[in-house]
């Protein structure tokens, strides 16, 4: 293995493409494109500038990213990502989501039930060995099983040697493997949030929109030994707002792009894969609305869920339609044919312009197995799946073991599987019934699959059978159950694990099938890319895949129906935005905004727009000027950005964020925490 950290202290130049827009890119830590932005920025960033802002960066495993800003471990992030542990920390009685929190000492701060936070400390070019574990006359199948051997080989490794999160990542489709090292904090405690009302000001109507009044932020702190992080790598706080035309850096981890993909596979997700992904978001959003309307707690129980749905329907409808736009379409299959053209020329080309052919045949494969319904979309047959898998799993070296379930995952896994944070079954009753009701309609009634699972009932009353029959509830059954290992699980009578059990061989047909072609066109893609490098050089960056990336652009406002947006919103906008509205659900301030409205600092920045090319998982990303300061907070993009899974443009997609300036007048003034404000950056 070969490390690479020397290549991030030496910030290597990355040479452009053509293909690639002024801000584009998601760029690698250790292959920064320190060129471009010395050509156009004239900013030089140097090694202990890239160290200090990866080391300050942090992921969230419940999807997401967030950054240290202070010595003492604070950790900033959305709301919206934080939203997973503020539910998990409410009750009927106190209703945190909703009404917010602050801690007024280290001691009244909340611990998170399964939060585990991932800090990149170390990237290592595993590519090499990978490769050499994969011969050439391999079938699909026994390449696809080198390849996954060879990878929790390098992980175990890595574990061992530093007892550090060990992830094999692919990149370029293929073409390379890097080993991620992490640091994991799993002590991490709630220190404050804002209000619902005001971190989604505006509600689902104002999602994917610009301008915006949200304060969509959280405060965690991370604990080792029980007691407070201390922390050499956190981010300052600038002390000038933002300015247009500001160079800004968004340090996060976006979590997946296909820019690489061909038109064949665009064609089969904006013809397949995209239509039922909505339709199926959409029946989850009514199903889980219906839900919330039996009750206030009803509602508060749905509200996590109803969210994400909510705002996944929203962004896949942008993304849908983007690639429902023939413009853009007509743009990617001029780029294919450009490059097609110039591969045929190559002395080999012909057998690299196979590699198109080979992915336009999988997409077909893709759609035969689209509509499975292999696994059920509930918290406690989640469980029951993971468990009934592990049984069967533990019992192969690691290496041979589905991913999750590789010794290197272990810790990151139990920690999930045993939390302790609320589950409950009436909820759980209406999503499992609906579930049943999928597989029946997919199958049909009559199936034997079907008749088995609905043992004789509706999908309705076999949801509470097995939802009210089950133990799985109970974090200390299923550590029993964990702690007897295979022999336990089996002899289990849990009507869950057995539904697993019945689930369990579809499952797995159409997991290896899924394998099968996800192989098949990661060395499909692998040839493409190495044909991109003959034909336009080296120098592009690789499609997120939910690490640690680094983006850039400016602070830039647009146009939009011949209007102009300015870059930023300020403070007493947000008031403006209410009246306009008439107060109605959504746009209602919550009463600590409308108490402190003469103490508010009118014209401080409150949310920004930038040109950085960012993706769901970017959520939460520090924005950073070029002292590496933080001056934003990274909570959306807008709707002209939705479309940026497949191309960049800069024209009028941008990131949201919301001010830093706007974060620490909230604190100072709104929910009169001075301390906490005059802590951030220290």
């Amino acid at each position: 293995m070969r490390t690479i950290w020397n290549a991030v202290m030496c910030l290597a130049i990355s040479s452009l493409t053509p293909w690639l827009h002024a801000d584009e890119g998601m760029w690698l830590y250790n292959d920064l494109p320190a060129k471009q932005l010395e050509q156009r920025y004239g900013f030089k960033p140097d090694a202990e500038w890239a160290k200090h802002l990866m080391l300050s960066s942090v992921r969230f495993n419940s999807g997401g990213s967030g950054s240290f800003v202070s010595s003492d471990g604070l950790v900033l992030t959305n709301h919206h990502v934080a939203s997973d542990t503020l539910y998990k920390l409410s009750t009927p009685e106190r209703n945190i989501a909703k009404d917010g929190f602050l801690a007024e000492t280290w001691d009244a701060e909340l611990k998170a039930p399964d939060l585990e936070l991932n800090q990149l400390v170390e990237i290592i070019d595993v590519t090499d060995r990978v490769m050499a574990a994969v011969k050439e006359s391999m079938s699909v199948e026994q390449a696809a099983d080198a390849r996954r051997a060879i990878m929790a080989e390098i992980e175990a490794e890595s574990l061992k040697q530093t007892g550090l999160r060990s992830d094999v990542v692919t990149l370029y489709g293929g073409a390379k493997y890097h080993l991620y090292r992490y640091k994991k904090y799993t002590d991490v405690r709630l220190v404050f949030a804002p209000e619902a009302a005001i971190a989604f000001f505006g509600g689902d109507a104002d999602n994917f929109e610009y301008p915006r009044y949200c304060l969509d932020m959280t405060l965690m702190r991370v604990y080792e030994d029980g007691k407070p992080a201390k922390l050499e790598h956190y981010l300052r706080w600038a002390d000038a707002p933002i300015s247009d035309s500001e160079l800004v850096f968004v340090s996060g981890h976006p979590g997946r792009t296909q820019r690489i993909f061909t038109v064949d596979a665009l064609r089969y997700l904006r013809d397949h894969r995209l239509p039922f992904t909505l339709d199926l978001i959409r029946r989850k959003e009514i199903l889980t609305q219906q839900f919330g309307l039996n009750s206030d707690e009803a509602r508060r129980r749905g509200q996590d869920d109803l969210f994400g749905i909510q705002n996944s329907r929203k962004a896949y409808t942008g993304m849908i339609g983007g690639l429902q736009d023939p413009r853009i379409m007509a743009d990617k299959v001029l780029r294919e044919t450009q490059l097609r053209d110039a591969v045929k020329a190559l002395p080999d080309g012909s057998a690299m312009l196979k590699a198109w052919d080979d992915i336009a045949q999988l997409q077909q494969d893709r759609v035969k197995i689209l509509r499975s319904v292999t696994s059920f979309r509930s918290r406690l047959y989640e469980i029951a799946s993971t468990l009934q898998l592990m049984s069967v799993e533990d019992a192969k070296p690691s290496p041979e073991r589905l991913r999750e379930f590789r010794d290197s995952d272990r810790e990151s896994l139990l920690q999930d599987l045993l939390s302790d944070a609320p589950i409950y079954s009436d909820l759980e009753i209406v999503k499992l019934a609906d579930e049943l009701a999928r597989l029946t309609e997919q199958r049909g009634g009559e199936d034997p699959l079907v008749v088995s699972v609905l043992a004789g009932v509706s999908p309705q009353d076999r949801a509470a059978q097995l939802v009210n029959g089950t133990k799985l509830a109970d974090p200390a059954y299923r550590k029993q159950l964990v702690d007897g290992g295979a022999e336990a699980i089996k002899a289990s009578k849990d009507p869950l694990l057995e539904l697993a059990r019945i689930m369990e061989p579809p499952y797995r047909l159409v997991r290896t099938e899924q394998e099968r072609i996800d192989e098949a066109e990661r060395q499909a893609y692998a040839k493409i890319t190495s044909a991109k490098v003959k034909v336009e050089g080296t120098g592009t960056y690789p499609d997120a895949t939910f690490t640690l990336r680094l983006a850039f652009g400016t602070v830039k406002g647009y146009e939009q129906d011949g209007q102009k947006i300015a870059p930023w919103t300020t403070l007493d906008g947000a008031f403006d935005h209410e009246a306009a509205h008439g107060g109605a659900a959504d746009y209602a301030l919550p009463k600590s905004w409308r108490e402190a409205k003469d103490r508010i600092d009118a014209k401080v920045p409150f949310n920004f727009v930038c040109t950085a090319d960012i993706i769901g998982g970017n959520s939460g990303s520090p924005v950073v000027n070029r002292a590496g300061e933080l001056v934003g907070l990274i909570f959306d993009g807008n709707i002209q950005s939705l479309t940026g899974d497949y191309v960049y443009s800069d024209t009028q997609a941008r990131a949201v964020a919301v001010a830093g300036s706007g974060i620490k007048a909230a604190l100072r003034d709104v929910y009169k925490a001075p301390k906490l404000a005059e802590s951030l950056g220290r």
